[in-house]
């Protein structure tokens, strides 16, 4: 890749700024196992109080903070639904069955991300020695695979209140939270008033280089930090990376209408080439997933033309591909990446490129 390359694979590809390099440089640090890294406690002290959660802990990734919250609420052989479309169930190696032993539940995801919670309800198991105990519910907003779709603050509240009714958690995967809250002109803490745990990451739009943030009540986060340390996750001098986090939570988040903004030109550009399948007012965020019908190109050979002119970006499967806008893409970027669109389908493909798979 060229300093020219536009980069739309996922926001999880951006530089740290030069506010967060300095951060870090200056971070008075500590050993974060014996609670003693002051950059990594104010970090986690920060994000409880902007969530209005009583405790936070610091994790390296979106898939720890997933999987220490999920064995957190659920011992082996319990049970937890969620999405069949969810980042949880899909690509995180299942590591709640692997390493837990919790038994997923997956429901199917509608196409704006929620899970119809009548039918959540009508899943809930009875209490039956032949059946696993129906624990949680887990949940994900933004909804990486139906577009970076907002889940609103009636359906957040009313997934809670289901999951409280009958003695189980919520669990809420906000690996984008911060987009959905900035998406619908709410404060995070709101989508978050009813529940239990959450993963949010600092490492997607926010810009910080590692990192994402387990929020709850202060005995969930006790053991939750239990668990963080049985999956590798105890880690010494973190404050290094936590302070990136900090000017993270601090001044990036009302940016990413910048990223909302730049996906919603991209799509309707889109929508306006032969052959490409989008519908711009579904784009909320800073995902733009769209399918591609035509007979003589695939993804896969679309996204190698367009590696070609210096836009990248991630096939999903056979039909469709997903272009995340991010820190370092401009709306003069759009433009160039609707331009190489144009000329790789103008001039269909002869090469077969590799396909790719999205993760984060």
């Amino acid at each position: 890749m060229t300093n020219n390359t536009i980069d739309l694979r996922s926001d999880t590809v951006t530089q740290p700024t030069e506010a967060m390099r300095k951060a870090m440089a200056a971070a008075p640090v500590g050993d974060d196992v014996y609670g003693e890294d002051p950059t990594v406690n104010r970090l986690e002290a920060m994000t409880a109080d902007l969530l209005e959660k009583e405790a936070a802990v610091f994790v390296s990734s979106g898939t720890m903070g997933n999987l220490a919250s999920l064995l957190s609420h659920c011992g082996r052989g319990d049970e937890m639904i969620l999405g069949d479309q969810a980042h949880i169930f899909l690509s995180e190696q299942g590591g709640s069955a692997g390493l837990g032993g919790v038994h997923p539940r997956p429901m199917p995801t509608a196409p704006d991300g929620t899970l119809d919670l009548q039918m959540v309800a009508s899943s809930i198991r009875a209490d039956d020695e032949h059946y696993p105990r129906t624990r949680l519910l887990a949940i994900e907003n933004t909804h990486n695979r139906s577009g970076g779709r907002c889940l609103p603050v009636e359906y957040m509240d009313a997934a809670g209140k289901l999951a409280h009714s009958r003695d189980m958690k919520l669990h809420v995967d906000g690996a984008r939270l911060w987009n959905a809250a900035v998406a619908l002109n709410v404060a995070p803490a709101r989508l978050l008033k009813e529940a239990d745990s959450a993963s949010l990451c600092l490492s997607k739009g926010l810009g910080a280089p590692v990192g994402s943030v387990i929020v709850g009540d202060s005995d969930f986060v006790k053991r939750a930090r239990r668990m963080r340390k049985i999956l590798g996750g105890g880690t010494r001098q973190a404050g290094i990376i936590a302070a990136a986090g900090i000017v993270a939570i601090t001044e990036m988040i009302e940016r990413l209408a910048d990223d909302h903004a730049n996906a919603h030109k991209l799509a309707q550009g889109l929508a306006q080439l032969d052959g490409i399948n989008i519908d711009p007012e579904t784009v909320e965020t800073d995902i733009v997933i769209f399918e591609l019908c035509r007979d003589d190109i695939t993804p896969a050979q679309l996204s190698a033309g367009l590696r070609e002119l210096g836009v990248l970006l991630s096939p999903i499967d056979s039909t469709h591909l997903r272009a995340v806008t991010n820190l370092h893409v401009t709306s003069t970027d759009i433009e160039r990446t609707l331009d190489a669109f144009a000329q790789v389908l103008h001039s269909g493909s002869d090469g077969a490129g590799d396909g790719v798979r999205v993760y984060g």
